[in-house]
């Protein structure tokens, strides 16, 4: 087997960790809204909300998310733009979509209860290994491990393996590693033990070695490598795409636009922008050419914003228009309506800001 810093001596080594984590959880755990109770619907909601995003960030929208849709059956028939505007700002939407179609799902076929088990969760849109994990383990107390990037990055610098964390091999070792140390007792409090060691402890450049309840057995700590695990093959260089971006004002009413149903951002509502960038004046031409009166445009300052694999780099243009009647397809909104109702993604959130000062 290729991932030879695995061994089964290895692993037999970290058999203490498990007690260890846990004493240490139990004095030092992180006081989160989402674990008040084991309601299955509220742990869920929060897993899917802590994927690729801190737990600052997320716990004001889980707070207002549980009070707009408190069950299972509210989120399943809740409506699309309400559900998008209570995600707005935490980014992959599809998250949010996912959520309502599983929702839908439990409360038809399910008598409103989620799969109590990892298989029968996985099922469901939006819920992989990880959160399936989760969700099993701490609101039904299954023994099943909840392997994320902190929980491979725990596990590497206990064994001091040198292995490629990106590389599946990898991640399947590091995975079974998890499943002989997940207890039969308490392993929802586990899981959690090791997101808070990976949170506040066992962080990614500097770990806090010395505040660490597992330095006894930690090998990367040991050797004195443990802040240079785990090991990731550089990531490629994102994608750079040129953007410009639309405020378009007319008699107090904003044009939005709605992006297709399938690709990036897909389905959200946006000021119109178009994948390169124009001058001022091929912006007005631009503009005239869909049949819109252009009365004045001036340039805006320019923006950026980075998606995981991609970076848009955008020049913003404001526009008074003579009439709405144009850009089939689009929508012309009040400020306050657009505030309200619609959920603009963050990759605009400098425009919002100039719009915002601008009506």
């Amino acid at each position: 087997m290729k991932f030879s810093t695995i061994s089964d001596k290895n692993v037999d080594q970290l058999e203490p960790v498990t007690s260890a984590l846990l004493s240490w959880y139990h004095k030092n755990a992180r006081k989160l809204p989402w674990r008040e109770n084991l309601d299955p619907y509220r742990i869920w909601v929060s897993e899917i909300m802590l994927q690729q995003t801190r737990v600052e960030t997320v716990i004001p929208y889980y707070i207002r998310f549980l009070k707009a849709f408190p069950t299972v059956e509210a989120l399943a028939g809740a409506d699309e733009e309400k559900l998008m505007k209570h995600w707005q700002g935490l980014g992959y939407y599809s998250r949010a979509r996912n959520m309502r179609k599983a929702a839908k799902v439990v409360v038809e076929e399910m008598n409103g209860r989620l799969p109590q088990d990892v298989e029968g969760l996985k099922k469901l849109p939006g819920i992989g290994e990880y959160t399936a994990g989760a969700i099993a383990s701490i609101a039904y107390g299954a023994a099943v491990p909840a392997v994320d990037g902190n929980v491979y990055r725990v596990l590497s610098r206990l064994l001091a393996s040198h292995e490629d964390i990106g590389l599946a091999e990898t991640q399947k070792a590091l995975y079974k590693v998890a499943e002989k140390l997940v207890p039969q007792k308490e392993p929802g409090a586990y899981n959690q033990a090791v997101m808070d060691l990976g949170a506040e402890i066992c962080v990614p450049k500097t770990p806090k070695c010395l505040l660490c309840p597992l330095t006894r057995w930690c090998q990367g700590y040991g050797q004195g490598i443990a802040d240079q695990l785990p090991v990731k093959a550089v990531a490629q260089k994102r994608k750079q795409e040129d953007r410009t971006v639309f405020l378009i004002h007319c008699g107090g009413l904003i044009l939005l636009n709605k992006r297709p149903d399938k690709g990036l951002l897909a389905g959200m509502w946006e000021y119109p922008s178009v994948p390169e960038i124009f001058t001022k004046d091929a912006a007005e031409k631009y503009w005239t050419g869909q049949g819109l009166t252009v009365r004045f445009i001036k340039a805006l300052p320019k923006a950026k914003h980075i998606f995981t694999h991609m970076e848009w780099w955008m020049q913003g243009f404001w526009i008074e228009a003579g009439d709405t009647d144009v850009f089939p397809g689009g929508r012309w909104v009040s400020l306050d309506e657009l505030r309200e109702n619609y959920a603009i993604p963050s990759a605009f959130k400098a425009y919002t800001a100039v719009l915002e000062r601008l009506v």
